[in-house]
């Protein structure tokens, strides 16, 4: 690197190396537009093709191809979502599990990378150029102050994503007990288990509305005749929580049995309302450990000063004495 700065510094001056950096930007975006313009051929025109079929007319084919206010992006589909079948997958479901169900959820998320991206790499070379002196920065100072930005850009939707899932799951997983309890008050009420859970939607909205969005897409997926397995299963990979994906492994096996499902609630609740307890409990025991090194900075710290201090002042009293009268 030193050996490429003094080269760049050599040609093009001292603001070489950001000159270098910012041409090789340059070049890849000069690369990049012609494969925009490149657009590959329409599945839809190929099926009609091979089978013979007449053209699809542009309504049905507009419904088949949900084009639904993404005219635009899905000009570029082929650049803004991964091309391996089982990327694509983990991302739309880590999406699904963050709350983004939309059908675009996955453009837009690569979309934001490389607008955040090139946003920030364009911010940081103009605080270099403006702000810093080029002359005086080293090649680290460079490379962090003109890259380190658009990296921090690029990964900030994926933070963004994380975060989000972790604070879902931990709603999900607060107010499940809640939920559980409501749903077996009204089985145990009389009503069906699809009643249940369109009550249990509503009752949680104010509380937990994450938890209220996936019992609401429950309902309404029962209510369209899909099978409720399917629908079950799919609930438990949405929310990503373990307390989730057992109560749809008991709800199944309620099913397949053929055994009362308040009578599975009614452990299953039991159950959750231990686990939470002890979940509480497990917080209360690790908080005097957390405290700890805390309570050492915060105490330790001023009780030496009133101790100490006395006797550090003291002595050095004794000192100036003892100087003067030896002078």
């Amino acid at each position: 690197m030193q050996a490429i700065n003094q080269f760049a510094v050599n040609i093009l001056g001292p603001a070489g190396p950001l000159i270098l950096i910012a041409g090789l930007g340059l070049l890849l975006l000069v690369l990049a537009i012609p494969m925009f313009f490149m657009s590959r051929s329409n599945p839809m025109d190929r099926l009609d093709t091979q089978s013979g079929r007449k053209q699809l007319d542009a309504e049905t084919r507009a419904v088949l191809r949900d084009k639904k206010k993404n005219d635009k992006l899905n000009k570029y589909a082929q650049f803004l979502e991964p091309q391996d079948a089982k990327e694509l997958s983990d991302i739309r479901m880590k999406l699904l599990q963050a709350g983004y169900r939309t059908k675009d959820a996955v453009q837009l998320y690569y979309f934001a990378q490389f607008v955040m991206g090139i946003g920030g790499l364009i911010l940081g070379v103009g605080y270099f150029m403006l702000v810093l002196d080029p002359s005086q920065a080293t090649t680290q100072q460079t490379v962090m102050y003109t890259l380190g930005p658009g990296a921090a850009g690029y990964y900030f939707p994926k933070y963004w994503i994380t975060k989000r899932v972790q604070t879902r799951q931990e709603e999900i997983e607060s107010g499940f007990p809640d939920s559980l309890d409501m749903m077996l008050v009204c089985v145990e009420a009389g009503q069906s288990m699809d009643q249940a859970i369109v009550r249990v939607s509503k009752e949680l909205r104010a509380s937990y509305p994450s938890l209220a969005d996936e019992f609401e897409l429950v309902s309404h997926e029962m209510k369209a005749g899909k099978d409720k397995t399917i629908v079950l299963n799919g609930m438990g990979e949405r929310c990503g929580v373990q307390d989730v994906m057992s109560f749809v492994t008991v709800l199944n096996q309620s099913q397949s049995f053929g055994t009362p499902i308040s009578d599975a609630l009614r452990v299953y609740a039991a159950e959750m309302r231990d686990k939470r307890v002890m979940r509480a409990e497990e917080k209360a025991n690790k908080l005097p450990t957390k405290m700890t090194l805390t309570t050492m900075m915060f105490t330790v710290p001023p009780l030496l000063i009133i101790l100490v201090g006395p006797s550090v002042l003291g002595i050095t009293q004794l000192g100036e004495i003892g100087g003067t009268m030896g002078q």
